[in-house]
């Protein structure tokens, strides 16, 4: 995938419309994880703030979710909706290893033991 600065709005802007594109398309799939901020940063040349802003306008739109330490994967489903598919999600963590207690630790630090 190859991202061309055209230097009409922000390079964090360009860079997120151009994995929205990648996504809309289906080049990337929901649940696939997009490069570290620093490994894209230096295939693209930029500053890795600038990719971490880029990924945050993505998450904030629903494209993808970050999960702290693991990286971003895409939760963009085709009708466009924001919500995730949360069996898609679950799923890609299993295919990466991820143990059922290590996702259920995650859920009682985000929630908390008494929710």
């Amino acid at each position: 995938m190859q991202t061309r600065f055209t230097g009409k709005q922000d390079v964090y802007l360009e860079i997120a419309e151009q994995y929205k594109e990648y996504i809309k398309l289906g080049v990337i799939k929901t649940g696939e994880k997009l490069p570290s901020v620093r490994a894209l940063a230096g295939e693209l040349g930029v500053n890795p703030n600038t990719v971490a802003r880029a990924y945050s306008t993505l998450e904030s739109e629903g494209f993808v979710r970050a999960l702290p330490k693991k990286g971003a994967y895409v939760t963009y489903n085709e009708e466009g909706k924001k919500e995730p598919d949360r069996k898609n999600v679950i799923y890609a963590l299993k295919d990466m290893g991820v143990s059922k207690n290590s996702i259920l630790k995650w859920i009682e630090e985000v929630y908390g033991e008494n929710d």
